[in-house]
Order: structure tokens, then C-alpha cells, then sequence
């Protein structure tokens, strides 16, 4: 009685599947304008400079590495965390000028364009011909046969119970749709700057050295992060160009002030981590840059960062939340799998117990 009263009190707090597509995010598709990319298909880039790299780091989640609560830079003159966090940063960015000297890290990075529509919460990726948009006269267009789905990219849909007029958001709403028969495009990306940082931190183990052995990873990190960064500026800017004059400071690209999202399969607004396989597959991640996937789907080297990238200005980011088991016998029927295996990967976001 007391599981049966549980559930129904849990599922008071959800939509039907039905409901939560009425109410998704609705944007005027006849008002938007559609930015062509660059190219169609993946570019790769080895050996970035990491010093061009510093400049977008995001310090913050380095001290939470080492458990110190707070934001840089305000906390290096916390008076409790101060003097500690000083002492830290010093000793990393002096690390991290010896890594940069003696280039003991590896940059790389690949990132693909593709053509897409929505169709209800996938995006069904088409069928193209690689081309560069050198000239800018050419259409990518005639590159591409929508009639022919070369792929289809899963997504989940907000079923929490929200007050009137906010949406249920899913990352397809920010696609235009097939009916529409106008053309979309999405961005695909994985960055790494983990090739040298398991040697590296296995030579300061052999010297007993633990501190600057956590320190390697934890810049190797950082530094990834701030990879994701640079080529999310390069993806808006030049790449995709739809924001050619954006100009911010590293706090304000850290605050998300910039237009586009780059959401990474495994976190909030696409909780399953099977998209990766896709991700992987459409950017040939292992082959041209070395990043490879576990049978767990975790990135190697651990120092990497995948996601897609959608250039809607009013594309944001969100968290699925908890999903009702409606959602997943659905999503199960999507992508092939039986509602058991699917329950396996969706198991930290189900609102039921299975």
C-alpha cells in the first residue's frame, strides 16, 4: 500500500507522454533565419596550441576538484580559502607553463556539420555529399538528399508538471520540423587534451609525487574544457557564422552569455549516453583523433569533451528531470531496444522503480 501510494503521489508530478509534446517549446520557424555552416561533413585539428588554451580556462571547477567551495576569482581572497586557493592556482599555472614549454599535453579536435529535421523528439540526420562552402554563392543544399534519413539522433522530453504557458522542453524543439520543408543543420564536436596525461601523472607517481599527479589531471581537464570553449567561439564566429561579431570576455563565455548551445550526450538535456554511439560514429572520433569509447560508453582518454551543437538563439539549456515509464517503452520503440535494457541506461532519471 505504502509503494502504491508512493507511486501515485510521484506520478501526479508528470505529464503523459501526449500532453508533454503538446507542450513543447514552439518557435516561429517563418520568422528564423537558417544559417548554413561552412561545410558539410567533419574537419580535424592536431597539435592546438595549449597556449592558446589558458585564456579560456574556467578555474572554478579546479578548486572544486580539490573540494575548495567557491568562484574564481572572488576566492582568492576568501578569508577562510584564500591563502590555500592562492597557493593552489600558483602551483597549477606554474605546471601548466612547464606543460606548455615542454608540450607534454595534446590538443585535438574534430567537428562535423550535418543536415537535420525534426521529426516529434528525434532529428532525422540526411544523406549528403562532403562539401566546403568556400564560395560563399554555393548552397550546401544540392549537396543533400533529405529524402534519404542516413541517421536519426534520439532525444527525451521534459514530462515534469509546470505551471501554465512554461514549455516541456526537448532538444528536437529547437530543429525545424520536416513538415516545414525547410532545411536545418546541426553541429557535431569531440576535443580532448588527455593524450600525455596519463604518462605524465605516471611519472610524478613513480617519484612519489601524488600532488602534482592529481594536478596533471585535473589541469588536463581544465584544459579541455577550455578547448570545448575556443572551438565553440571558432563553431559560432567562423565555422557556422551566425555570430561573426560576438566579442566576450572569457567570464562572460563562462556565464553562457553567447547564442547556440552545445549539449554533450550523458548530461541534463540528453541524459542517455548511447547517443555517443552516433556521435562517434558520424565524426569517426577513434580513427581521427584518437578518443575512443568504453564498453560503458565513458570517453578515452578520460580528458575529453563530445556534444552537438544547435545555433537557435533561443535554443537553451535544461534538464530532462525525471521521465514517467510511458516515455521509455516509447523512446525503447525509437531506438531499437527492449524497455528493460532501455530502463538499464535511463535508470538515474526514471520516476519509477523497475
Amino acid at each position: 500500500m505504502r509503494e502504491d501510494h508512493a507511486e501515485r503521489i510521484r506520478s501526479k508530478d508528470l505529464l503523459d507522454m501526449e500532453e508533454a509534446r503538446n507542450r513543447k517549446f514552439r518557435i516561429n520557424w517563418d520568422t528564423t533565419t537558417i544559417h548554413q555552416p561552412a561545410y558539410l561533413g567533419k574537419k580535424i585539428w592536431h597539435d592546438i596550441s595549449l597556449s592558446e588554451l589558458a585564456d579560456f580556462i574556467d578555474w572554478s571547477p579546479f578548486f572544486h576538484a580539490w573540494e575548495i567551495p567557491g568562484r574564481y576569482p572572488k576566492l582568492l581572497d576568501d578569508p577562510t580559502f584564500g591563502k590555500e586557493a592562492t597557493k593552489l592556482h600558483k602551483d597549477a599555472n606554474d605546471l601548466l607553463k612547464e606543460i606548455i614549454r615542454k608540450k607534454t599535453l595534446t590538443a585535438r579536435a574534430v567537428v562535423g556539420f550535418y543536415p537535420v529535421n525534426s521529426s516529434g523528439d528525434d532529428l532525422e540526420l540526411y544523406d549528403f555529399t562532403n562539401v566546403s562552402r568556400e564560395d560563399k554563392d554555393i548552397n550546401l543544399e544540392n549537396s543533400v538528399d533529405r529524402n534519404r534519413i542516413k541517421h536519426t539522433l534520439h532525444h527525451l522530453r521534459q514530462q515534469s508538471r509546470k505551471a501554465d504557458g512554461l514549455p516541456n522542453y526537448c532538444l528536437s524543439d529547437f530543429i525545424v520540423p520536416v513538415d516545414t520543408g525547410k532545411p536545418d543543420y546541426i553541429g557535431a564536436f569531440v576535443v580532448s587534451v588527455g593524450f600525455g596525461a596519463r604518462e605524465l601523472a605516471a611519472q610524478f607517481d613513480a617519484d612519489h609525487d601524488d600532488y602534482n599527479s592529481i594536478m596533471v589531471k585535473a589541469l588536463a581537464d581544465r584544459l579541455t574544457e577550455a578547448l570545448a570553449e575556443k572551438m565553440h567561439v571558432l563553431v559560432r564566429k567562423e565555422l557556422w557564422g551566425y555570430a561573426p561579431d560576438e566579442l566576450f570576455s572569457n567570464q562572460e563565455l563562462i556565464s553562457e552569455k553567447y547564442t547556440g548551445i552545445r549539449p554533450a550526450p550523458g548530461y541534463p538535456a540528453c541524459p542517455d549516453h548511447l547517443e555517443k554511439d552516433t556521435l562517434f560514429k558520424l565524426l569517426d572520433a577513434e580513427k581521427e583523433i584518437g578518443v575512443s569509447l568504453t564498453e560503458n560508453y565513458a570517453m578515452s582518454p578520460a580528458a575529453s569533451v563530445s556534444g552537438w551543437y544547435f545555433a537557435h538563439p533561443e535554443s537553451r539549456y535544461f534538464g530532462v528531470g525525471k521521465i514517467n515509464k510511458d516515455q521509455v517503452k516509447d523512446y525503447a520503440t525509437r531506438i531499437g531496444k527492449t524497455v528493460e535494457e532501455t530502463e538499464k541506461w535511463l535508470s538515474p532519471i526514471l520516476a519509477y522503480d523497475f
